[in-house]
């Protein structure tokens, strides 16, 4: 199967390199120069996996994302032109499934191994199809990517990589998980990513469950140890 990958980024150089790349491992490509035009054609045309760039003209990645999320259940990657970590963070708190630094040694590589990862995730969650999740108020259908709190669906969508949370959380209520396992289940093949990527997850979990529930607690935090799926 011939995955379609969206490339969002102002950056012509940029889009034509990564292009190249992605085109010789199989990958069909979508190039968009800025953030309004893409968004008409990923509606249009939807991809597989979109990469965005934060900063572009017209229509920057934030609120390019928050578009996309209404419209589809797509993963998102970021490309950040920042070394430090406040790019990467604001992507995880927006809804992004992984992030990739431009700067600082970019590598089409690394960024092409992430695309796998994600479409990997995606592909063996609508593969579970016959284990539809209900406790309690929860309902989670990972052949759609659906989640539904008390009945009423989350007005924002979880991103797979939270709905990975989520479930592995929501199968097992009561039981702690270590943040190194919810690490692994999230982000199998990046050993890169730190504790503070999985609570930047949880937190943006949370916020979402809130807009149905503002007394939403399920998700209990274990200091020193993890999270776990309150069964009270």
């Amino acid at each position: 199967m011939t995955h379609t990958i969206a490339l969002v980024d102002d950056d012509r150089n940029i889009l034509t390199s990564i292009s190249m790349a992605l085109e010789r491992e199989g990958f069909k490509v979508q190039t968009y120069i800025d953030g309004e035009t893409a968004l008409i054609g990923l509606t249009r045309n939807p991809p597989d996996l979109a990469i965005l760039d934060i900063k572009m003209p017209r229509m920057d990645g934030e609120e390019l994302l928050k578009k996309l999320k209404k419209k589809m259940s797509i993963p998102i990657i970021f490309l950040t032109s920042k070394d430090d970590e406040v790019d990467e963070l604001l992507g995880l708190k927006l809804g992004a499934d992984d992030f990739v630094k431009k700067s600082g040694g970019f590598s089409t590589k690394v960024l092409i191994e992430r695309i796998r990862v994600q479409l990997r995730k995606k592909t063996n969650t609508v593969d579970d199809t016959k284990n539809i999740i209900s406790h309690g108020k929860l309902k989670l259908d990972p052949a759609q990517l659906e989640c539904e709190w008390n009945g009423k669906a989350l007005p924002d969508k979880l991103t797979t990589t939270e709905f990975l949370i989520v479930k592995e959380l929501a199968k097992r209520p009561g039981v702690i998980k270590e943040r190194a396992h919810l690490m692994d289940i999230a982000y199998k093949e990046n050993t890169e990513i730190e504790d503070r990527t999985i609570d930047s997850h949880v937190k943006r979990i949370r916020k979402k469950f809130k807009k149905v529930d503002e007394k939403f607690s399920a998700i209990e935090t274990r200091y020193g140890s993890g999270y776990r799926w309150n069964v009270s």
